[in-house]
């Protein structure tokens, strides 16, 4: 499932990252070089109001402000929340 789907406060770990469309390498780049690594724990902890649109996704201890479709790329595997 992509991360832009998960619940707020919805624990999960990075599978992979993917894309949609041709052209996309320098933001997977860009996604992989601040912390979304496959492994690692991510969650969102914030959405934008009144729209969808940022995410605050929290990955490791740094948090970021994602756009749905950069969250779209990350492809993640929710966990029990602890």
């Amino acid at each position: 499932m992509g991360l832009h789907t998960l619940a707020v406060n919805q624990p999960a770990r990075v599978v992979d990252l993917v894309s949609a469309q041709e052209g996309d390498e320098n933001l997977l780049l860009r996604l992989m070089e601040i912390g979304f690594l496959p492994g690692e724990m991510v969650r969102i902890v914030a959405t934008g109001f009144p729209g969808p649109d940022p995410l605050a996704v929290r990955v490791g201890q740094a948090t970021f402000a994602l756009r749905r479709h950069e969250a779209a790329m990350v492809q993640v595997a929710p966990e029990a929340a602890k």
